[in-house]
């Protein structure tokens, strides 16, 4: 069974070993990457490591936005992610300090004053960046898919 989004992808394998005997070279070492769900199966978590760096640099190329906007569009493009808004703002202050994005607090919104955060030039070159080193993990990515369905239609 397979489950794929943007950036998560779940499958459940057979392990080709038997899950009683131990793996000689693992010693115990548990991987943050996969996890036993019963004899013989395993659940993988595969995902692109800080990925709502280059989603939310994607989002705010479209224009400025505050914080609250900024975590309901990346729920709707990360569905399997959990955006805590804490975290969010962190990376929106660590961002700024880096010089790419801006931000202004605006009163002529709807409600309390606003803090909204647009992309600088800096913010696009490194957006340009991500979409590179994306672009190169997914034609990795789709190698090993074409070699593994290769495989299994064999």
């Amino acid at each position: 069974m397979e489950y794929v989004s943007n950036n998560v992808v779940y499958m459940y394998v057979k392990h080709i070993y038997h899950s009683d005997v131990p793996h000689p070279h693992h010693r115990g070492h548990r991987s943050r990457n996969r996890r036993s769900i019963g004899p013989g199966q395993w659940r993988v978590h595969a995902r692109v490591e800080r990925f709502v760096e280059p989603a939310l640099l994607l989002i705010l190329r479209d224009g400025a936005s505050h914080g609250y906007d900024l975590a309901d569009s990346l729920a709707e493009m990360l569905p399997t992610e959990r955006i805590d808004m804490g975290n969010l703002y962190r990376m929106l202050r660590a961002l700024e300090s880096e010089g790419i994005v801006e931000s202004e607090w605006r009163d002529d919104l709807p409600g309390r004053n606003r803090r909204t955060y647009r992309l600088t030039k800096q913010g696009t070159s490194l957006l340009d960046t991500w979409a590179g080193a994306l672009g190169s993990a997914n034609e990795t990515i789709t190698a090993f898919l074409e070699r593994y369905r290769d495989r299994r239609t064999a």
